[in-house]
């Protein structure tokens, strides 16, 4: 079973399309954001789990991350710790899209250098303006 959340003739196309990786373990709540983004004009490259995350960041070289925190092989906070501690990576902004509502969540998250903190269900427009914002 698909959804087809988009009803276009053709793919949008953008050559200076900013690059987003989607980190996030749901395939429903992947492909949703990912079509949505991909509407948006963005370029998106999705993981369902964390175990090729520095690989993908290496070859795709998003300016943006959104990451879910509940994976099935990592724990989303040590991802979070481990971009925030190099270098290269720290300047990446990472927003946080999660489950996890308790505000303890949102502050360790925040600590280790999130930059936004959705909770699940997310208003799409409230994240696009945020990813705007981060990207400016």
């Amino acid at each position: 079973m698909t959804a087809n959340l988009l009803h276009t003739s053709q793919t949008l196309s953008c050559p200076s399309a900013k690059k987003i990786l989607l980190v996030e373990d749901n395939d429903v709540n992947r492909m949703l954001l990912r079509d949505y983004l991909s509407h948006c004009g963005y370029h998106i490259q999705c993981l369902s789990t964390g175990s090729n995350f520095f690989d993908t960041i290496e070859k795709f070289q998003p300016q943006l991350i959104l990451l879910d925190l509940k994976l099935p092989d990592v724990d989303g906070y040590s991802l979070l710790a481990s971009i925030k501690q190099q270098p290269s990576l720290e300047i990446i902004p990472v927003i946080v899209v999660s489950a996890f509502a308790f505000e303890s969540d949102r502050e360790q998250a925040m600590n280790l250098g999130a930059s936004r903190y959705f909770v699940k269900p997310i208003n799409l427009t409230e994240l696009t303006l945020a990813i705007e914002e981060e990207l400016a």
